[in-house]
């Protein structure tokens, strides 16, 4: 299960809906081991395309040496899609290769009825996706 707090399920939202109708991209860093999602990095779609989503590799490089000197490692890695539902795609298989990640992909596409967004999560381990539940808390429980 994804437990995230409800301002940075907002940011992850609000990122979504402002490239739109790009594909937005980011990561969501924590203390390397606690599963625990705290510092947003909204990224740049390098494509700049309403259908596929691509990190900058000197960015990339960049924010994964930063990450190291903080001790982090990615928690969530998500994306958007802008005119299908929030489920990953071939290629975002493909892409996915942090296995204790957690694979957030927002719709900014109204695709169930249920409003302006979906936003889930999921495992992607050796190509394998699993959706898992979602927990939008307002804090953190003290570790």
């Amino acid at each position: 299960m994804l437990t995230i707090t409800q301002a940075l399920y907002d940011q992850i939202v609000a990122h979504s809906r402002a490239d739109h109708p790009d594909e937005a991209c980011g990561v969501v860093a924590g203390p390397a081991g606690t599963g625990r999602a705290e510092r947003f990095i909204p990224m740049l779609n390098a494509a700049r395309s309403p259908t596929f989503y691509e990190f900058d590799s000197g960015d990339l490089l960049k924010l994964y040496r930063e990450m190291d000197d903080r001790d982090e490692e990615p928690v969530i890695v998500y994306h958007s899609h802008t005119a299908t539902e929030a489920y990953p795609s071939r290629t975002d298989v493909t892409y996915a290769n942090e296995p204790g990640a957690h694979y957030v992909l927002v719709s900014t596409a109204d695709t169930d009825d249920a409003g302006p967004f979906q936003f889930r999560s999921y495992r992607i381990v050796e190509g394998e996706i699993t959706e898992e539940p979602v927990e939008v808390v307002e804090a953190y429980e003290p570790a």
